[in-house]
Order: structure tokens, then C-alpha cells, then sequence
């Protein structure tokens, strides 16, 4: 008889080390929310930890410095848990497309971590790497009680605004119809939608994440319903106007923060500066950014006043959604960008 793969377990994904061009208060911050993640799941007597995908966060190379981070935080989850499963991500693969060159080969050399590259199955849990070519085929001939990966499934958000198109050569929700329940990493907002659950990732990363801390870790004892935890000591991204600002700094300023803010009220240059400098040093904010408010009709809502944010990838999306062209492949063109 097969034992299940589990009893309780701990369950974290998408952490990118070396975003923001390999950043020191990113690599900390990922540091700081494993040791915070080991310590609630011994509290509550977890044996085994799973990483749903996407350490690293650049696919092409590894900063050096980064790469010590990388090390120390997979050296603590190997002394902590009983046996750690780690899924290499797609931010973990030197091509999108093959699995064969990936940057997380060295910590097979770390005991109690086993990374699973290709298809795994142990009892009723089936963990599924990545999926490259024609892979997707197998999804439907799988049957478990929870299966783990990091899906690019549709219908599902990529962030708070941007929805996954349906797409004809990839993974469906009915393939996964004979699966008890679906975790998965990859997509940062945390959702659940029938028998697929994208957990989130670790804790916000950017302005795509504005106003949305439903991050951390996973908790699932075998058979029970999961618990989710966030970081109490994770960075946060808000946008607010001066004059919510002004009437009450400590309700708005967290240290850790990243602050944009719709300059409503006229002030001069030299106020700004000093605004922005203050608060950052009086609130340990991460980042203030102030943004003047255009008075084009087409650079605002005329219906609120207040200017629409939107990311790199909001715009990349939409822009490539928006071509109607004989000669170009919107799909082709949104994959293309996915994998840079």
C-alpha cells in the first residue's frame, strides 16, 4: 500500500529571486519570508514543503549575488522540512520550451530536496513540471487527489486586470476534470475556480499587485481544506491622491511601501521634493512617486478625475491584442513577449 506523499504540508511559489535587476531589498525580502514561512508551518506542524515554481526570476543567468541568496534560502528549507518537492518554473528554464537547461540543478545536491523536472506521481499526488510541446495531452489521463504545477491554464488572472486568452495548443480545465483539487503556481493573483486553485505568490511584487496582499504561503493538511497566510512583514504597492495623503499620513504611509500619488492639489517643485523626501525617510517607505494629474480628456477618467495606472504588460497586452493584421499572429506575438 502506497502512502500518501503527505500528511501536512507547506506550500509557497513564484518567489523570483533577482527581480528588479537583481535588487538587494527584493533578495532580503525573500530571505526574510522564507525564515517568517518556516516558522508558521512548524508552528503548525507541517513535515513537507512544496515550491510551485519560479525561484529565480531571470531565465537567461543567474546574478552571482543573487545566486547566495538563492543558496541560503534553499539551504533553510532544506534543513527545515522532512522532504521538500520543487518544481523548476518557466522563469527556471533557460528556453521556454525545453526543460532540459534549467537553473535550479544544483540544489539537487542539497538533501531533503527532490526536483521534479518531469512527471511525478506517488499515491494520489501527481506533480507536473512545466509543460513544454504536446505535454498538455497528458493532463487528462491523470487521476489524483490534488495535482501540483505551475500552469498557464485560461480564463484565469494573470494579475488583478488581465484575464489568460483561451489558446488552441495548451492546457484546458476539462483535461483536469478527474483531479480532486489543482494547486498551481505561476499566475500571481490568488483565485479558485472549480478544482483549480493559482495560490499567489509569496508577496507583492509591483504596481500589478496594487491594493491586493491575499499572498504568503499555503497550508493544506491531507484532506482538509487550505489555510492561507500572509506575510505580516511583506512590501505593499498603493496609489493614492495628495489630499488623502495629507489628511492623515500614518493611515496611508507603511514602511515598505511603494506609493504613487495623484498630485491633486497644486503645490510647487520645491514642495514636492520635500513631501517626497520627508515621508520616504519618516515612514520607511520603499519608493513615493508623485504623479501630476493631466487635464487631457484622454490622459485621465473624466468621470472620477483620477489617472489609470497601467503596467508595462497591461500596455504590451493590449497594444498586441489591439493589431489586426493579415501578416501577424496576435498569439504568436503575446507568447513571444511571455517568454522574453
Amino acid at each position: 500500500m502506497t502512502t500518501n506523499l503527505f500528511k501536512k504540508a507547506v506550500f509557497f511559489t513564484d518567489i523570483h529571486f533577482g527581480k528588479s535587476s537583481n535588487s538587494l531589498a527584493h533578495n532580503n525580502d525573500c530571505i526574510e519570508f522564507i525564515e517568517w514561512m518556516i516558522k508558521v508551518a512548524k508552528e503548525q506542524g507541517c513535515e513537507t514543503c512544496f515550491f510551485l515554481g519560479d525561484y529565480h526570476n531571470n531565465r537567461a543567468s543567474v546574478n552571482v549575488h543573487t545566486l547566495n541568496y538563492a543558496l541560503k534560502g534553499l539551504e533553510l528549507v532544506s534543513a527545515a522540512f522532512d522532504q521538500t518537492y520543487f518544481i523548476p518554473g518557466n522563469h527556471d528554464l533557460y528556453w521556454k520550451e525545453s526543460r532540459q537547461i534549467q537553473s535550479m540543478e544544483f540544489a539537487k545536491h542539497l538533501p531533503n530536496i527532490t526536483i521534479v523536472n518531469e512527471f511525478f506521481k506517488q499515491g494520489d499526488v501527481s506533480i507536473v513540471p512545466w509543460l513544454i510541446g504536446d505535454d498538455y495531452k497528458k493532463l487528462s489521463k491523470i487521476s489524483a487527489q490534488y495535482m501540483l504545477g505551475h500552469f498557464e491554464l485560461p480564463s484565469f488572472y494573470m494579475n488583478a486586470q488581465i484575464q489568460m486568452p483561451e489558446h488552441s495548443n495548451g492546457p484546458k480545465r476539462e483535461q483536469l476534470s478527474k483531479i480532486g483539487h489543482v494547486f498551481s503556481g505561476h499566475f500571481h493573483k490568488r483565485q479558485t475556480n472549480g478544482n483549480i486553485t493559482y495560490m499567489g505568490n509569496c508577496f507583492p511584487h509591483n504596481f500589478s499587485d496594487e491594493g491586493d496582499d491575499d499572498r504568503g504561503i499555503m497550508i493544506l493538511e491531507w484532506g482538509q481544506e487550505p489555510a492561507y497566510y500572509a506575510w505580516p512583514g511583506a512590501p505593499a504597492y498603493r496609489i493614492y491622491s495628495l489630499s488623502q495623503i495629507l489628511e492623515d499620513p500614518a493611515q496611508f504611509l507603511k514602511p515598505k511601501r511603494h506609493i504613487k500619488v495623484n498630485l491633486d492639489v497644486d503645490i510647487s517643485y520645491e514642495e514636492a521634493n520635500f513631501i517626497k523626501e520627508t515621508f520616504i525617510k519618516q515612514y520607511s517607505l520603499r519608493e513615493l512617486t508623485l504623479i501630476p494629474t493631466k487635464n487631457s480628456e484622454h490622459e485621465h477618467d473624466s468621470t472620477t478625475g483620477e489617472i489609470k495606472f497601467q503596467t508595462v504588460d497591461q500596455v504590451v497586452f493590449e497594444n498586441i491584442n489591439d493589431i489586426s493584421s493579415e501578416f501577424f499572429n496576435n498569439q504568436l506575438l503575446l507568447d513571444i513577449y511571455r517568454s522574453l
